[in-house]
């Protein structure tokens, strides 16, 4: 047991507007969780997967779904945040995992190949972000007007799976009381080097009700150009 995943799958998801906790929301005619679920189950990067969430109703999606659940190692229930969720996942790891891989369900179109290099990278740097270089223009704004534009060189966005050496991140976490929304913050914040891994623009968090339908969409040509394959 190398690499442990963490799926994060807890978090209301109030912007969605959904009435339910985000990763149970439906995507494509599956709960939102089973697609990272199976990118990570299907990785051979992945030896293990931590599911972190409303337990009863996820171990009940994880039947019905018919995704494998041989790499699921340990169950737990998520936290008030983001960060305590996390730091729940770790206290659950299993003897062997000697890196972690932090990924938050919401990005539901993560694929094998980005979770790939980010491991790969984590295995050879001690730390790896997915993440994508900033495409847009940045204004800084006061009051309603623009104060300055912000030079985006060098500027990129950060995702998830974010993968980390297994003594760096538990230590991070038990190094501070901030909440943080971003691990790879709290292990830069002990001094260690944290590796950027090109990611996938479709690696998207899905917050709004119009991401939703965007993931949809996309999910749906996908698997109609695959059908006709």
């Amino acid at each position: 047991m190398s690499t442990v995943a963490i799926l994060l799958c807890a978090g209301k998801g109030e912007r969605l507007g959904a009435g339910m906790d985000k990763a149970l929301v439906p995507l494509a005619g599956r709960p939102l969780f089973a697609w990272s679920l199976e990118t990570l189950a299907s990785c051979v990067a992945i030896d293990g997967i931590v599911m972190v969430g409303p337990v009863k109703m996820l171990k009940d999606l994880v039947a019905a779904s018919g995704i494998s659940t041989t790499k699921i190692v340990a169950w737990s229930e998520g936290g008030k945040e983001r960060q305590h969720s996390v730091g729940r996942g770790l206290h659950v790891l299993p003897e062997g995992c000697t890196h972690v891989a932090i990924h938050d369900a919401a990005r539901a179109l993560v694929t094998v190949d980005v979770v790939t290099r980010v491991v790969a990278d984590a295995r050879e740097h001690g730390a790896a972000i997915a993440a994508v270089p900033l495409a847009d223009t940045l204004k800084r704004v006061s009051l309603g007007t623009i104060e300055t534009t912000v030079p985006r060189q060098g500027l990129w966005c950060a995702q998830t799976p974010q993968a980390f050496r297994r003594d760096w991140i538990e230590a991070a976490h038990a190094a501070t009381k901030a909440i943080a929304t971003d691990d790879a913050a709290l292990v830069e914040a002990l001094g260690h080097p944290v590796r950027v891994t090109p990611g996938d623009p479709m690696n998207f968090k899905i917050t709004t009700a119009e991401d939703l339908a965007f993931a949809e969409a996309w999910l749906g040509r996908k698997m109609e150009r695959e059908g006709s394959a």
